[in-house]
């Protein structure tokens, strides 16, 4: 692939970094290796220090309800696929909270089997704790009729398909360096009714061309593969910790559904390689020299590409309320929360019109104290 565009005059940016760990949240970090003290996770089978075999503990489940066999979905309002334990006898779409969802078989579909998973490591129970105390905050301004019960039942532990690639950026570009330098001016101005003679520092920027070549590798950033779940949605959820990907294995999924890929691995490689390509430009424009440079034009060419499709982790509650749909999420390892949730206008304009009301009454105080003294 090669591209080339022209970033705006004098675009001052930091170096970008692919954010594979939430700074915010604690990893998972595991119980020590008894033999060399490294951190080693629930699911590992050895030391990923020094190889030591490892007790593997389960993943965490919800509670269980029959066997860990599944029936598949398919929604007809969003297009998402999911599979879900065989006790379930209703299904609603978690993506799009629509009823109008039509059993098939997985046989008939051919997806790619996943390659990487994450397992859940927040529990359901905390998952609804955090969409409760998420729900009730600044709860006067909430419509009064938004039922919590009705919404926390449609909270659901979901495994969703991201795609992620990795590929080397090589890029040549060309722009213009500006270097700063001052002078001192004289000038004449009024003050006091005369003319007075002052100096000033005047900056100045010289531009000279300037070209190169730049190249980095790119890894880290997921790209949504549910039609149901869009990109700016995905992006709000994350950073995962990449870690701690593990291998597929489908003991991860019992008693949890899970939703097949809707979005092909072509679609969400353009769109990664688009990322990948703004990252590049940025991070050439962060390491340019001089004060400041204009007209940075980027020609990129991705190679050494490779993909991997990852199921991981998300609480999914998708609800409706007066014909509009809001989505909350959890991420499923993390524990970071994401969502929209209704505003009450009426609630806000009272308060609106309360401090208003308080304002005026103010300066009618203000101004009966002034007449009287």
């Amino acid at each position: 692939m090669s591209s080339a565009e022209t970033l705006p005059d004098e675009e001052l940016v930091e170096p970008l970094v692919d954010h594979v760990v939430d700074a915010d949240v604690v990893p998972p970090a595991g119980h020590p290796c008894p033999s060399c003290g490294c951190p080693v996770e629930p699911q590992d089978k050895f030391c990923p220090a020094c190889g030591t075999p490892s007790e593997v503990v389960e993943p965490i489940k919800p509670q269980q309800h029959g066997d860990d066999q599944h029936k598949f979905f398919q929604c007809n309002a969003c297009g998402a696929k999911v599979n879900v334990s065989l006790d379930e006898r209703a299904f609603v779409c978690p993506f799009c909270d629509s009823n109008y969802v039509v059993e098939y078989s997985p046989e008939a579909v051919g997806r790619q089997r996943p390659e990487f998973v994450i397992g859940f490591g927040v529990t359901p129970e905390q998952a609804e704790t955090r969409f409760r105390a998420w729900i009730t905050d600044n709860q006067w301004f909430r419509p009064g009729d938004l039922h919590l019960a009705k919404i926390a039942e449609k909270l659901r532990g979901v495994y969703l398909p991201f795609w992620g690639f990795s590929m080397l950026a090589e890029s040549r570009w060309s722009a213009s360096i500006g270097e700063y330098w001052y002078r001192t001016e004289t000038y004449t101005t009024m003050e006091n009714g005369k003319m007075v003679t002052k100096t000033r520092q005047v900056t100045e920027t010289e531009w000279w061309p300037l070209d190169g070549e730049h190249h980095q590798y790119y890894s880290g950033y997921l790209v949504s593969a549910s039609q149901g779940l869009r990109q700016a949605d995905a992006d709000r959820i994350k950073p995962f910790n990449l870690p701690a990907l593990k291998r597929y294995e489908p003991f991860y999924l019992a008693g949890w559904s899970a939703e097949e890929y809707s979005i092909e691995k072509e679609q969400a490689h353009e769109i990664c390689k688009q990322e990948f390509y703004r990252r590049e430009q940025q991070n050439i424009a962060s390491f340019l020299p001089g004060n400041t440079h204009r007209n940075l034009v980027v020609q990129t060419n991705f190679s050494h590409e490779n993909s991997d499709l990852c199921l991981l982790p998300v609480y999914l509650l998708s609800y409706r309320y007066q014909d509009k749909l809001y989505r909350f999420l959890v991420n499923g390892q993390t524990g970071k929360i994401v969502g929209d949730k209704p505003i009450s206008w009426r609630r806000i304009g009272a308060v609106i019109g309360g401090i208003g009301g308080f304002l005026l009454l103010l300066v009618i105080i203000i101004l009966i104290l002034k007449s009287l003294y």
